[in-house]
């Protein structure tokens, strides 16, 4: 069960994104697995990926086909990453994206393939195939929910953000998908990202807009610390709604843009988190005080990782050695725990590197005991700071990874 308000909200349609979905049965019967993005032409397209180093085929394949030009059609399926499986998983994958652009007539080069599953096993490639074309029959502009549904894999709900903005009297969209529960980690998560706008936006500007909106989104979330091999997030800019483009960062609607798709993108990576696999709360960590960003990152995923941190949280157990202990040891140099400050919520529990004088049990028992909550750190050092959100860690992760292939 997922944490807090999931609701998916009204998924406004983008003017240049058709979307098709069908039942393949790449791992199971009877549910959407396999879906399809067709973009129209001209559409500029940005993508960051998995930093891991075990990456899948489709993962390779994306980066090569985005270096080639804007592609036309995306297609996803789940039940299976396609990772850890060789040449012949690459074969498959390139043999997906030849397969579309004939049914589609374009250049294969024109297909970005995207896979989420179980790793290590072999596309069923004849029948991901045989699934093109009904997906492709089933294209329309207000298939959004059914694509959220469609990219699942241990996910419990469906994820979407949808935004209406105006421009120069002009009114735009912004709408995006995701998936992910488990495998979640920083750079990227183990999640598939998918946001789309129909306003007018450079190549070189809808990369860096990803880029940077994904660096305080995606890659501020964690459920296990597990990076995984098939992270992919793309972003969209159709230029169908009309008006000039927006190709200079100095343009003031570059700002607006930028400030609708931090709002979208942090969303649909807090969504994720609060359907962490087994998660019954869902946890900010926010670190302030530092001499610079990556301090307090660091610290941040210190407290946000650990096991022990997230059971207590789990057992709403106020046990804040554990958030200590994590601080210690996150590698920052030279840290004074004598000017360290903690808070649950408005909890004062560490002061000055110890118990806070009027700190009670009780009071950091209620707090845990919320659905969501904040850990907050001044490390007392400098004016940086950050956040990281994550869940807590319950019986259920166990027994949801236990079973994932049966």
């Amino acid at each position: 069960m997922a944490v807090g308000d999931v609701s998916m909200p009204q998924m406004h349609v983008v003017k240049g994104v058709r979307i098709g979905t069908a039942e393949a049965y790449v791992r199971y019967k009877n549910r959407r697995d396999l879906v399809i993005f067709e973009l129209a032409e001209g559409a500029n397209v940005a993508g960051v990926f998995t930093q891991n180093a075990f990456c899948a085929a489709p993962v390779h394949i994306c980066k090569a086909h985005l270096q080639a030009g804007n592609p036309r059609y995306l297609v996803i399926n789940t039940g299976n990453a396609n990772a850890g499986t060789g040449k012949t998983g690459m074969q498959n994958a390139a043999a997906t994206c030849a397969k579309l652009a004939e049914l589609a007539g374009v250049q294969t080069a024109e297909v970005l393939p995207f896979s989420t599953g179980v790793i290590g096993e072999q596309l069923p490639i004849e029948r991901l195939t045989a699934g093109l074309q009904p997906a492709l029959d089933s294209l329309r502009a207000d298939a959004w929910d059914d694509a959220a549904r469609g990219i699942m894999t241990t996910d419990t709900t469906p994820k979407g953000a949808s935004e209406q903005f105006e421009l120069d009297g002009i009114t735009y969209t912004m709408t995006g998908i995701s998936k992910g529960a488990g495998m979640i980690r920083p750079n990227m998560a183990t999640m598939l990202g998918y946001v789309a706008t129909d306003a007018p936006i450079s190549r070189e500007l809808v990369q860096q807009l990803l880029s940077s909106t994904v660096n305080v989104s995606f890659n501020r979330i964690t459920v296990d610390g597990d990076t995984s091999t098939n992270d992919s997030c793309i972003f969209i800019a159709t230029g169908q709604a009309g008006g000039t483009e927006i190709s200079s960062t100095e343009d003031p609607r570059y700002a607006v843009v930028l400030e609708v798709l931090t709002r979208v993108m942090t969303r649909l990576a807090q969504l994720i988190v609060r359907d962490g696999e087994g998660a019954t709360k869902f946890i900010t960590v926010a670190v302030e005080g530092g001499q610079n960003t990556q301090e307090c990152c660091d610290i941040a995923y210190s407290i946000a990782h650990s096991p022990l941190v997230k059971t207590a949280i789990f057992a709403s157990d106020p046990n804040w050695g554990r958030i200590l202990a994590a601080i210690g040891y996150a590698g920052v140099p030279n840290l004074d725990v004598e000017k360290i400050q903690v808070w649950l919520d408005d909890v004062q529990i560490c002061k000055d590197g110890g118990a806070a004088a009027d700190y009670t049990e009780e009071a950091g028992a209620r707090v845990m005991a919320q659905q969501e909550m904040t850990i907050r750190v001044d490390l007392g050092r400098g004016q940086a700071q950050d956040t990281v959100y994550t869940c807590d860690l319950s019986y259920d992760y166990v027994k949801i990874n236990a079973d994932y292939r049966s």
